[in-house]
């Protein structure tokens, strides 16, 4: 009996892709950059600065709450829709922060972190015929779902200088077939906090052009100086076309737990959880409960954006030092760096020698932009790096970092 397909799978997969960047001109497909420049450090012993991931454990507080609720039988299926006392947590973190009315019962779906929020949203909601519109550079995982459901990728490029929001780009890149648009903020991977003003460009937008708004903000209280978080959900007209995703993974340091979740309209999340139950179903019963507890806590979001800004200025200083032109970012894990100062006006190139140049590891931005864009060609010579990791590590890199001055 056959083992194996006698010709190549067909199907959604080739589209997911091309947009995220996998497939060749020959056909073949690549591995992620992420995984590409991971194998590249452990190979050389580099110091891996490439993946946004933190080396150490979040509160053991919020741990010895999952524990608890294991020695309490809580590990069947969670579910569909999330345990009741997470749900009632986020609603009351968004009215605590944010002033938002939510309600627990109808407008909130726990999901397998915020990438099956997303991916839900944009499945349930967008389809072939529709246009999704997204900043680029954009977090991969977008590319991906809008590429899933058979939509059509509009991104609008950040300005180069400043890594802004442009609104007349944003304007021109809106359509009749615009079905919704996705806002990143703060924004992987450049650090960009957009500001109240931006956001109500793109709430006017989206008013005109009657889009639902689909909002990725897990680096929510990862925010630095005087930059302020403002989800769009808050600002006049839009809580009624507005889903808001976030994440217990940055906020707590806990990335492998996956327990993420959407809040939104009745409408809209019973679309998405009528997605969402044929992706994941439930998950993460255990760790649920221990994040209900934590989202009471606004002690440890801030001693961690606190801890992550200091660490940023290390990262950022020993950048400079060595030559490369940065972007201080106010927000997330990731500081952009440019290489053409150094000489190299490939970023992806740059990235496969610092191993051997540095002993450090880098993400090219190239790969969050479509192949061929504005953006891309805008982002060539730029580097994403990661500062969180420990303050001795990130001391180290900043050592090997300094031997490009030579």
């Amino acid at each position: 009996m056959p083992t194996s397909p006698t010709s190549p799978p067909t199907g959604r997969w080739l589209d997911v892709a091309r947009a995220t960047g996998l497939l060749s001109d020959d056909g073949a497909v690549a591995q992620t950059i992420f995984a590409e420049m991971t194998v590249l450090a452990n190979r050389t012993g580099a110091i891996n600065l490439g993946q946004g991931f933190p080396d150490v454990d979040g509160p053991g507080a919020i741990k010895e709450a999952a524990k608890a609720a294991i020695d309490a039988g809580r590990n069947q299926y969670a579910p569909g829709d999330g345990v009741p006392e997470l749900r009632r947590a986020v609603a009351d973190h968004q009215r605590r922060r944010y002033g938002l009315d939510v309600d627990p019962d109808t407008e909130v779906l726990v999901t397998t972190g915020a990438t099956e929020a997303l991916t839900a949203s944009i499945l349930a909601l967008a389809g072939p015929g529709d246009e999704v519109v997204t900043l680029e550079p954009f977090y991969d995982s977008h590319a991906a779902a809008i590429a899933m459901a058979g939509a059509t990728h509009v991104p609008v490029p950040l300005t180069a200088d400043g890594l802004r929001l442009d609104a007349a780009a944003l304007r021109a890149a809106v359509s009749p077939r615009t079905r919704m648009i996705v806002v990143n903020t703060p924004h992987n991977p450049t650090g960009t906090v957009l500001t109240r003003a931006e956001l109500e460009q793109v709430a006017a937008v989206a008013r005109e052009a009657d889009a639902v708004v689909l909002t990725d903000e897990v680096y929510e209280h990862l925010v630095y100086d005087d930059a302020v978080h403002v989800p769009l959900a808050t600002l006049p007209g839009m809580a009624p076309r507005t889903l808001t995703v976030s994440s217990s993974g940055k906020t707590f340091s806990l990335t492998g737990w996956k327990v993420g979740w959407v809040h939104g309209p009745a409408p809209l999340i019973t679309a998405v959880r009528t997605v969402k139950q044929f992706l994941s179903y439930s998950s993460g019963a255990p760790f649920q409960p221990a994040i209900a507890a934590a989202l009471a806590d606004e002690e440890t979001p801030r001693a961690l954006a606190a801890s992550l800004a200091s660490r940023r200025d290390l990262l950022c200083d020993g950048l400079e030092a060595a030559g490369f032109d940065v972007v201080r970012p106010q927000g997330t894990y990731f500081v952009i760096a440019d290489g053409a100062p150094l000489g190299f006006d490939d970023g992806h190139e740059l990235c496969r020698r610092l191993p051997d140049l540095a002993g450090v590891v880098g993400v090219p931005v190239s790969a969050f932009c479509r192949a061929g864009s504005t953006a891309a060609e805008s982002m060539r010579s730029r580097v994403r790096f990661t500062f969180v990791k420990r303050q001795d590590v990130l001391a180290d890199a900043v050592g090997r970092l300094a031997r490009l001055t030579s």
